[in-house]
């Protein structure tokens, strides 16, 4: 029996069920799950001792939980706000530095904010400027270059190879074709450090050129497959051997739909002369200024990453020779690039950033 000085503890029915729930739901924190168990244990009429015994706690903390439920139930259970500093900067604070890090030219005919200028300006310290900046993701000191097509046919032209995309044509191959030019057969003027613990991977700054070739790929939409070719000038002579090559490549039952950029070499009149007698060949252009439309640029992206932005190459022939090496290896193994959006997503997404930048004030 409970000590004649505690004063009784009873539970309701409702604050039995929200303390047993504390003690099943796994995610209680520990602590309110043992607050949770002292008061069920003194509510069935266990003494402190017992209570603090049967649950491995000290006779002070039975004690202490149970005076605070006593007092203010289940918010006595429950952590309070610990005190802490109190605000040194308001809100009004806040809004005059975001006002005028979006409003304001900075002084001295600085072209952005920084931390150092906006905590003179404001009178605060530089550590809270760059956290109110933090905060409500303002970054002064980047800037990011964006550019609209001015095709006239941009929607058409935006359908047309989407459609391909999401719905190619049957017994036809859908290529994606363009030409990465002035691939550069540079060589370090050291060796370059390898990988080691906490040290990554080091190469000299400076550098010297050897030369440049060009790269003919037409990446297969369906496989991720490439046919690809190099050649030492970029031509309009040079993109009809490519053409010769793919028209090789390829079975000869099949149409080719090659999606390519308006580059000049790529519309010449004999260039046209070959394609009218070739009609199994399909040309779609994408929009001026529009080339990610292209899928090719984005294996470019990745012939850049995995294999020329580290290497080291003493001649232009060494580089075509390690290029076609990591193209065979690719084309063993090739991962196809799955286009996601519709035409109308696309066309959408532009509208919607060019309404922002017609409101934006500026």
């Amino acid at each position: 029996m409970p000590s004649p000085k505690l004063a009784p503890l009873e539970l309701t029915a409702e604050e039995r069920r929200v303390l047993r729930g504390w003690v099943r739901r796994r995610k209680t924190a520990q602590a309110l799950a043992v607050r949770s168990r002292i008061i069920l244990a003194c509510a069935q009429g266990g003494t402190v001792t017992a209570v603090a015994t049967d649950l491995g706690v000290s006779r002070d903390t039975v004690s202490k939980w149970r005076r605070r439920f006593l007092e203010h139930r289940l918010e006595g259970l429950v952590d309070e706000p610990r005190p802490g500093r109190p605000r040194t900067v308001g809100d009004d604070q806040v809004e005059q530095v975001i006002v005028k890090t979006l409003e304001s030219a900075p002084p001295k005919g600085d072209t952005h904010w920084s931390t150092r200028s906006m905590a003179k300006a404001t009178g605060m310290s530089q550590t809270t400027v760059s956290r109110i900046w933090r905060a409500f993701g303002l970054k002064p000191h980047q800037v990011e270059t964006w550019k609209l097509s001015t095709d006239p046919q941009f929607i058409d032209k935006v359908r047309d190879i989407v459609g391909l995309y999401l719905d190619p044509p049957e017994r036809a191959l859908v290529l994606c074709v363009d030409e990465k030019s002035q691939m550069q057969a540079i060589d370090r003027t050291a060796p370059i450090l390898p990988v080691l613990p906490t040290t990554p991977a080091r190469m000299s700054h400076d550098y010297v050129r050897h030369g440049t070739t060009s790269l003919f790929a037409a990446l297969e939409l369906s496989s991720g497959a490439v046919i690809a070719e190099h050649h030492r000038r970029h031509r309009h002579q040079e993109f009809l051997k490519f053409l010769k090559t793919i028209d090789k490549a390829v079975p000869s039952d099949l149409e080719l739909h090659l999606i390519c950029d308006n580059y000049a070499t790529h519309k010449t009149p004999a260039v046209h002369k070959w394609l009218l007698r070739h009609p199994r060949f399909h040309l779609h252009f994408t929009p001026t200024s529009a080339s990610w439309l292209n899928l090719v640029e984005r294996w470019f992206a990745e012939l850049t990453n995995r294999k020329l932005r580290r290497s080291a190459h003493r001649s232009v022939t060494a580089l075509e020779k390690d290029v076609r090496a990591w193209i065979k290896e690719w084309n063993a193994d090739p991962k196809p690039f799955v286009w996601t959006k519709t035409a109308d997503e696309i066309l959408e997404s532009l509208a919607a950033y060019c309404r922002r930048i017609n409101d934006s004030g500026h």
